[in-house]
């Protein structure tokens, strides 16, 4: 018997795309779906209830005091009759076959596996679109791959409902990393697995989120990021870097100096100095150089290289 899927559309203020949001959800070739949509408090004047409810029957329709997006996802969730959950921004497009891969590729794999897949922006201004291809780690390595890289989009995902039950609600107090932060409570006790294809496309325009949001998501993200860190165990760091903790502080380092998230930095290289504290001292000092130059090669890459060139040196001599 084939599973219902609830595809879940959370609003606000979204007149302008809504429309294109829930007929490519109606359009799903997966034949057992249902479309719920959640009005989160829009202020337009009726406008996004208007297109909502222009569908009639074909979709359920919620109309919701304003909670931002984590608060409508759950209330999505706790009004879903389906067996999986798949969010779609109002903003965004579902391919017409992504339920149907979905569906199709979860029936080969672990019941306790959550899928994603690949996804194409496309930014409304100049009509140019770019195809996101995801790497595919193996599902014990996907907390680095989420810690290292923020490339999910969380609308190519299809999640059993049990892994609300058991990992509980999106986080209420974040406002644009209450996705990442529930991937990683997930990840802990499921599998997550790349699914080849594009499924999902992504507008980019001026009124979307992660714009009018940016110092908010720019703090979030880092102080999530450092707390990814902290939690990350001696088998995640070492199973995906193939390095000693130490030396997958580092890099973790240096990933967070690039991406700009200073606390989460400063949180990797404290660990990596913890694991260093009463090792061999030329080891451990040879490996605090390795570090040190890496994490700032990329601000201060002309002055780093000779850094780099006599780290790499010592480590040479060190492990004669």
């Amino acid at each position: 018997m084939q599973p219902l899927v609830s595809i879940v559309i959370p609003v606000y203020n979204g007149a302008d795309f809504l429309r294109d949001a829930i007929e490519s959800a109606l359009a799903q070739t997966y034949p057992k779906t249902e479309v719920i949509v959640i009005n989160d408090g829009s202020t337009d004047g009726g406008a996004t209830e208007a297109v909502a409810k222009s569908f009639g029957r074909r979709i359920r329709y919620f109309a919701k005091p304003n909670g931002h997006v984590a608060s409508a996802l759950n209330y999505g969730i706790a009004n879903m009759a389906g067996e999986y959950f798949s969010w779609l921004s109002h903003d965004d497009m579902y391919d017409p076959d992504k339920i149907a891969r979905q569906v199709h590729a979860l029936e080969s794999l672990d019941a306790r596996t959550v899928v994603y897949g690949d996804f194409e922006s496309l930014d409304v201004a100049s009509g140019i679109r770019r195809e996101h291809r995801l790497p595919a780690p193996k599902p014990e390595h996907f907390r680095w791959f989420i810690t290292m890289s923020s490339e999910i989009h969380g609308c190519t995902l299809l999640i059993p409902r049990v892994c609300f039950r058991e990992c509980g609600e999106f986080n209420t107090k974040l406002r644009t990393t209450q996705d990442y932060d529930m991937w990683f409570r997930m990840s802990r006790r499921f599998k997550f697995v790349h699914v080849p294809g594009i499924v999902v496309t992504s507008r980019l325009h001026p009124g979307q989120g992660t714009h009018a949001l940016r110092d908010i998501a720019v703090e979030e993200g880092d102080t999530l990021l450092s707390e990814f860190i902290s939690s990350l165990t001696d088998t995640d760091l070492e199973g995906a870097s193939q390095a000693s903790p130490a030396r997958a502080y580092g890099t973790l380092a240096s990933r967070m100096q690039v991406r700009g998230y200073p606390k989460a930095r400063n949180t990797a290289l404290a660990l990596a100095a913890a694991r260093l504290q009463g090792g061999p001292p030329l080891k451990s000092m040879v490996t605090r150089l390795c570090i040190a130059a890496t994490v700032y090669a990329n601000s201060l890459r002309p002055l780093a290289r000779p850094a780099i060139r006599a780290a790499r040196a010592l480590m040479q001599r060190a492990r004669r």
